[in-house]
């Protein structure tokens, strides 16, 4: 029994010690000193007193406590979600109010410039068949003086005149396209057998020669230069306008790019009245006539461009396609990334 103790008392000892290796905290607290207030600020400031503190403490519970019993259905203003339910709503970019303005204006216009093209193929269409009808005129001799103003309402007659060319004032306009070679018109004053009073010198547009025959001295040998009294058969025109492209003519040097009438009148002295002389289109004439410099007159047609037709289906078809690209930008529903479920602001 008294052997026993000593081992009895030695697994108690070592219990013990692991009983309090198990209770060792591995924490390590900090202590912080308590502040301190004097007796004067509290005199001073009654809310440091130790009752004030634990009275403000107990009410800012009774608040939070009376806070986290209220439930969001016991508000006035609460809308259930089975009430209001989310909508599906597009919340992608939004166009802009001018930029649908602008796009707006666009089958407006086209379709504004599509009418007006259907009144200028009217008025195309008239203008042509009055000069047709006057084609199938017989020509009428052309008077010794002219009246410049008057040549408007005689465009497109077949006229006459005999007289003599004055190939020494002779000019070329140019350079000229003809069957895709190069050339010029050839413009020579012609003048007229009158009485003797005034001015009778028109300009007379003979037609187109190739570049290599320009010189008179290579035309003349090929009897290009009739001499003598000749009659000259054509339409009385009133020639083309320039474009924004077309250089000024140079008088003094010899050089014409575009049928001004009164400038070349005034250089040659004579009326301002121009004539395009005509021939019956042959492809063997037209051959020997370039082979030997002699011009190549027009053949008597109209030759009025009327695209209008082109015109009016293009601007009217613009019209319809922007139409349908305006109603599917305004009607087209939310798709791919525009497509968003947005909670409701009266929730």
């Amino acid at each position: 029994m008294d052997k026993a103790r000593p081992l009895w008392r030695a697994i108690i000892e070592q219990a013990s010690s692991q009983r309090a290796s198990r209770t060792i905290t591995t924490k390590t607290t900090t202590v912080h000193p308590q502040p301190f207030i004097c007796t004067h600020c509290i005199r001073q400031n009654p809310s440091l007193r130790p009752s004030s503190i634990l009275r403000s403490l107990r009410q800012q519970g009774q608040r939070q406590r009376r806070h986290q019993s209220t439930q969001p259905g016991d508000q006035p203003a609460f809308t259930s979600i089975v009430d209001n339910p989310p909508q599906l709503i597009r919340s992608g970019r939004r166009h802009k109010p001018w930029g649908l303005l602008v796009l707006a204006t666009i089958p407006v216009t086209a379709f504004i410039l599509g009418c007006w093209q259907v009144q200028r193929l009217t008025w195309k269409t008239d203008l042509i068949a009055k000069f047709e009808d006057r084609l199938v005129k017989q020509p009428l001799p052309l008077p010794p003086q002219i009246d410049p103003e008057a040549v408007k309402e005689f465009d497109y007659r077949r006229v006459y005149a005999r007289g003599v060319f004055k190939h020494d004032r002779e000019m070329l306009i140019g350079p000229r396209m003809h069957d895709g070679n190069d050339g010029y018109l050839v413009i020579t004053p012609f003048e007229q057998e009158g009485n003797g009073n005034g001015n009778t010198t028109i300009l007379v547009n003979r037609g187109w020669i190739p570049k290599s025959k320009a010189s008179q001295s290579v035309r003349k040998a090929s009897g290009a230069l009739p001499e003598g009294e000749v009659v000259v058969e054509g339409l009385l025109r009133e020639p083309w306008k320039k474009n924004m492209f077309t250089p000024e003519n140079k008088p003094q040097e010899g050089k014409w790019y575009f049928p001004d009438v009164y400038q070349m009148a005034k250089h040659t002295g004579s009326q301002p009245v121009w004539i395009e002389e005509t021939m019956k289109p042959d492809l063997l004439v037209s051959y020997d006539r370039e082979a030997r410099g002699v011009p190549i007159g027009r053949s008597a047609e109209v030759n009025l461009r009327n695209n209008h037709t082109q015109y009016i289906f293009t601007w009217f078809s613009l019209s319809l396609a922007t139409s349908i690209m305006l109603w599917m930008v305004l009607k087209k529903p939310a798709g791919g990334v525009s497509r968003r479920i947005r909670q409701n602001k009266e929730w």
